[in-house]
């Protein structure tokens, strides 16, 4: 089975940089995919993006070396089956809450006997390879999201589920809920201590731990802190942020040349 690339960068002590897909298109995707990310995560939640779409973004993805990934929009086992068979070698699952949620969610991702998944693996054999059923337990990645407060309080339970690989820390939804604000990039020491408190239950219970970030400065420190996989911003982010730049230094080159013109 093709070897999933996250995981062998964590058994060897390193971080892993995530880039994120909002944008429905193969080809956004492929321009992605070419940069030079360890993986790409198709994001079904807040994306815009179907099933369909979703599957031909696996494919150009495939161009490269890098590891698919999706976010699923929510804690449903027939589209965590769907994208696990169209070759997505890790799911993302939003809001998990409880234990029983977590079990719920790592069952949809693992063939008996140590889930419920339905074997039939349409894409996934095609890219992963012919032995796709027998390693695939062992090879695709299963992270959670902690993003709520109810979550935080049960947060060794969910840590504890057999076939679990790490924690995904939605900071938007986890700060709105902890302190009524939702906000990226904080540095707040409440804050900084449920990132620590999540890292804590995850070195007890041997799982990675993974966070979306708006910088690049504080995706370092997020490594820094104990993180083995951040995700930067989105396309959709990149794409408004380099057209903005681009726009404001011209208009404001274009009024500055128009007001040294020479009058006539």
């Amino acid at each position: 089975m093709r070897e999933n690339k996250l995981k062998s960068i964590w058994q060897n002590g390193g971080g892993t940089v995530n880039g994120w897909l909002h944008i429905p298109s193969t080809w956004s995707a492929e321009v992605m995919a070419s940069q030079g990310w360890d993986s790409l995560t198709i994001d079904m939640q807040h994306g815009l993006m179907g099933l369909e779409t979703a599957i031909q973004m696996l494919q150009a993805i495939s161009t490269t070396d890098v590891t698919p990934m999706v976010r699923v929009n929510w804690n449903e086992p027939g589209q965590i089956m769907r994208v696990l068979d169209a070759g997505a070698y890790g799911v993302i699952c939003p809001m998990v809450d409880t234990r029983e949620q977590c079990e719920a969610f790592v069952g949809a991702c693992r063939y008996h006997p140590d889930g419920y998944r339905s074997l039939g693996p349409t894409r996934a054999m095609v890219y992963a390879g012919d032995d796709y059923a027998v390693n695939a337990n062992k090879t695709v990645l299963a992270l959670a999201m902690i993003e709520t407060k109810t979550a935080m309080d049960n947060l060794e339970a969910i840590a504890s589920v057999p076939g679990l690989d790490g924690f995904y820390i939605g900071p938007g939804d986890l700060s709105l809920s902890l302190f009524g604000k939702g906000v990226m990039d904080s540095e707040t020491p409440e804050f900084l201590a449920a990132i620590d408190q999540i890292l804590d239950a995850a070195r007890r219970n041997n799982l990675i731990v993974g966070m979306h970030v708006a910088s690049t400065d504080y995706g370092l420190k997020m490594i820094q802190r104990g993180l083995q996989f951040v995700s930067i911003l989105s396309d959709t982010a990149f794409l408004r942020g380099a057209a903005k730049a681009a726009v404001t230094a011209m208009k404001t080159g274009v009024g500055q040349a128009s007001g040294q013109r020479s009058a006539y």
